[in-house]
């Protein structure tokens, strides 16, 4: 048996925590005859009805409409289209929780504030967000990072 094989049902347990958060949300879009699929072992799901909040923006991403959110290994996405274009991004939070497990939500919200804060920007400027960013160029909203800061 692989190595990696032995570890996976255990990172699994450590970021279930934060998967039930995403199951909740994922029941809530079931109850709207949602869209399911597991890509790379992470469920990902749309409802328009359900997530349509997550192109309004939020707290820690004002004035930004979220395409897709990830809560442990489920990704909440406003269609099809916003799963796809924001994969690779969704990708590098579900490695991000499972290394930082239960403490990832927290640690997020935390520099998020401190970045506010500190003057910044509390998504854009937060280093979860860095790094996840670092694999493509496109922004929240789809706009090129040149576009975005001229």
């Amino acid at each position: 048996m692989k190595t990696a094989a032995v570890w996976r049902p255990l990172i699994y347990a450590w970021v279930f925590p934060s998967t039930m958060v995403g199951l909740v949300g994922a029941g809530f879009a079931w109850c709207q005859r949602g869209h399911f699929q597991v890509v790379d072992g992470v469920l990902e799901v749309t409802a328009p009805n359900v997530l349509a909040v997550l192109s309004r923006g939020s707290a820690v991403a004002p004035g930004i409409g979220i395409s897709a959110i990830t809560l442990g290994h489920v990704v909440l996405g406003r269609d099809l289209e916003a799963l796809q274009r924001t994969r690779r991004h969704e990708r590098v939070h579900v490695r991000q929780y499972e290394c930082w497990g239960p403490f990832f939500i927290p640690t997020y919200l935390w520099l998020s504030g401190w970045m506010w804060l500190s003057g910044r920007h509390p998504y854009l400027d937060n280093p979860f967000e860095v790094e996840a960013y670092a694999v493509d160029w496109c922004l929240p909203d789809g706009q090129e990072k040149e576009e975005a800061q001229g």
